[in-house]
């Protein structure tokens, strides 16, 4: 296939609306104090932390580059504005603030997360391991998230624990799914197959270049859940053809003693996501309604920074509160953040955790070069 056709099939499921947040050719630093620190790096993007100075609010910028690879990549940058926007009422989105236009970089102002990678839950040696309660209020959360995005024909593509950051840490806060960069719009009119994801991550229908619809990202919920559940990632092999295999082939690891603290819903959870064939994955909505994500007492599915928004919890969803705007379709609560790529180069002492972080994004790059 040649370079430009590549370079067309790689536009499309791109948003191309109008964009209302106005990009700013003012110099950046002369509103915000930018902090050194990285928060997130992938090949494309650095995420930092930055203070308005006018009014000491804390954000995190993304910086953007305009050109990879050589190629103009200002219609995927502002597609992601243009999903950002689209997401705006919904908390469990991150939120973006403003943008910024350089010669070289567009910068996302985006809402700043204190809580950090949802993927630090996931580390096997941390002192403090979250219950499954908790675990069952965050995965409800990111799936409120998601019927919003599907409920608009998006589907994020990546989803993963450093694309989802927490509100805060101590308590343990609300979610906030973020780095729409490789998301794309679904059509009804034509099919969209695309390379494209985290190698751990990637639904079988990825590695077979099949059709994708929002079902790819319900593959990404089982993993996610099952990594929170037992601090292991379900697929990583020794290499990447050993990875590849064992997504191809579904090669989970159910056994007693992974699962040993974790509940018999739970895990039916996991397998019912975890499967082959797209068309047999539930739903966003229908995973709502599972037995597992319905446990518990109502005031533990809100996050301690929100009230639940109905006492309503039959169906799927609570109904979103008319202040957010958000259509009672979504079946639950919309928000907005960003880029995260913070994964240590060395993992040989943590077992399982991800070993290949970088991101597939073009066609080309499959088999030769990984791209975040």
């Amino acid at each position: 296939m040649s370079r430009r056709k590549l370079e067309n099939k790689s536009l499309s499921g791109l948003l191309d609306t109008p964009l209302h947040t106005a990009i700013k050719t003012e110099n950046f630093h002369n509103f915000y104090t930018l902090e050194s620190k990285q928060l997130g790096r992938g090949r494309s993007a650095v995420v930092r932390k930055c203070i308005a100075k006018s009014t000491g609010q804390e954000y995190a910028a993304k910086f953007l580059k305009k050109r990879r690879r050589g190629q103009d990549c200002k219609a995927e940058i502002h597609h992601e504005i243009a999903v950002l926007e689209l997401m705006k009422s919904n908390p469990r989105i991150v939120n973006l603030h403003e943008v910024y236009e350089t010669a070289n970089e567009i910068i996302l102002v985006l809402e700043y997360a204190a809580g950090g990678e949802m993927f630090d839950l996931c580390v096997p040696d941390l002192d403090y391991r979250i219950g499954e309660r908790d675990i069952v209020r965050l995965i409800r959360q990111i799936l409120e998230g998601l019927c919003c995005l599907h409920e608009n024909n998006i589907v994020h593509l990546d989803l993963k624990p450093q694309n989802i950051l927490l509100s805060s840490v101590n308590p343990l806060g609300d979610v906030k799914i973020v780095d729409f960069g490789i998301s794309r719009k679904l059509e009804n009119s034509s099919e969209l197959r695309h390379i494209m994801g985290t190698t751990e991550y990637l639904a079988p229908e990825i590695l077979n270049y099949d059709p994708i619809t929002t079902a790819t990202d319900m593959w990404n919920i089982g993993v996610i859940s099952y990594m929170l559940l037992t601090q292991e990632s379900p697929f990583v092999g020794a290499d990447i053809q050993e990875t590849y295999l064992n997504i191809s082939q579904v090669n989970v690891d159910y056994s007693e003693e992974t699962f040993a603290s974790v509940s018999q819903p739970a895990k039916d959870f996991i397998q019912k996501l975890l499967i082959k064939n797209p068309e047999e994955r539930p739903t966003a909505a229908d995973c709502l309604s599972h037995l597992w994500l319905q446990q518990g007492e109502l005031t533990l599915l809100c996050g301690p920074e929100e009230t639940c928004c109905s006492s309503q919890m039959s169906g799927h969803a609570t109904k979103c509160s008319e202040e957010r705007n958000v259509k009672s379709s979504c079946n639950g609560t919309c928000s907005d953040k960003e880029d995260k790529e913070n994964i240590p180069e060395d993992s040989s002492t943590v077992s399982k955790r991800f070993r290949f972080d970088d991101s597939l994004q073009y066609p080309q790059d499959f088999t030769t070069d990984f791209l975040c």
